[in-house]
């Protein structure tokens, strides 16, 4: 009869750390729907508000979905080193407050960012350990058929949106994560991202995000 492996390894069950989970991905994939669908599910994550400079669209609410701020007050954050990010996206800017970000962390809790391609790369960088999840479509061609469907742009800024889209879709090798978001299974999408976060809390060893 064999004899049980002895080891010396001592495994800790400790508390997992906080998570910076980053939600991005080109215009038209589905970024806010997915955003929305998992507040309306009550995960417990802290879903950063985003400020921007860019007018309130039919049917968003003023501290849900963004601040909408002027310029102005954009500047100031800028000056007083209030956000922990910012870039201008199709001539307005957005930005993220980092009080909220680090708010939330020293509470314990994980925190989603929802950010374009460019302020992900940003992120990245400040916060090595952030996760990084690209959000993408089935095809191009899905992609475009929704911002086509949109219709919140002139012409000319459908045009800017498709060409910055196809550009961005080229970004997604440097995240840690694709995620599809399939026209009929939104549910899908959601249930991929909160298995990741679950995943990422089970590493044996740990993420460590600080600010």
């Amino acid at each position: 009869m064999m004899e049980p492996i002895q080891t010396d390894v001592d495994f800790q069950i400790i508390k997992p750390n906080p998570l910076v989970i980053v939600l991005s991905g080109p215009s038209g994939v589905g970024k806010d729907s997915i955003l929305n669908l998992m507040k309306d599910k009550g995960l417990p994550f802290h879903f950063v508000i985003t400020a921007t400079t860019r007018p309130i669209r039919p049917g968003e609410v003023n501290g849900k979905d963004y601040f909408f701020i002027t310029s102005d007050e954009f500047a100031r954050m800028i000056e007083e080193d209030e956000l922990l990010e910012y870039a201008i996206v199709y001539n307005d800017y957005k930005g993220i407050p980092k009080q909220q970000v680090r708010d939330a962390l020293a509470s314990g809790q994980d925190v989603v960012l929802r950010i374009d391609v460019q302020g992900a790369a940003t992120i990245k960088k400040l916060i090595p350990d952030a996760i990084l999840i690209f959000i993408t479509t089935e095809d191009e061609d899905s992609m475009i058929h929704r911002l086509q469907h949109r219709k919140t742009e002139t012409p000319e800024g459908l045009k800017l949106r498709i060409a910055t889209a196809r550009q961005e879709l080229k970004k997604a090798e440097h995240f840690d994560y694709v995620v599809v978001n399939s026209d009929d299974d939104l549910e899908g999408a959601v249930s991929v991202i909160s298995s990741i976060i679950i995943s990422e809390h089970h590493r044996v060893t740990q993420r460590n995000v600080s600010l």
